[in-house]
């Protein structure tokens, strides 16, 4: 589906967390599988660390998805602006707010330093909450079919 609409008009929505390094990498990474193409997902932190966790690689690949190569991105003002929606992970009093855009905060934990078994509780958490999050979405994506 992802060649079927072009990248300029497919929706964008960011998630940031504090480092860039878990929360907000899972939760793109689980809408941009589970979009088929349909929204473009990003991710952002407002205090990046230099690489992603490595326990969440590992987690994430548990599942089918290989973070290895991902990079930690700072939030920016323009980066929100190119997003119609964002979702903030730990980082709601620090994430700049842009008028005009919808703003979801998730209280999820953090998964840095955790045990595997609390890392894949908290990417089973995101994955839920991104699904939910699709399906409150599909409408708007795809109006022709109601």
């Amino acid at each position: 589906m992802s060649d079927a609409i072009p990248e300029a008009i497919r929706p964008t929505v960011l998630f940031v967390g504090v480092r860039d390094a878990g929360r907000s990498q899972m939760a793109a990474a689980y809408l941009s599988q589970l979009a088929d193409g349909a929204l473009i997902a990003r991710s952002a932190g407002v205090r990046p660390a230099a690489q992603l966790d490595s326990a969440v690689v590992d987690a994430m690949a548990e599942d089918g998805i290989d973070l290895s190569a991902e990079l930690p991105a700072e939030v920016t003002v323009e980066s929100i602006n190119a997003a119609q929606m964002v979702v903030t992970l730990g980082s709601g009093a620090e994430c700049p707010v842009v008028p005009g855009r919808r703003y979801e905060d998730w209280d999820v934990d953090d998964p840095s330093g955790q045990h595997p078994g609390g890392v894949r509780a908290v990417r089973d958490d995101i994955k839920h909450r991104v699904q939910q999050l699709l399906s409150e979405l599909q409408p708007a994506l795809h109006p022709d079919a109601q």
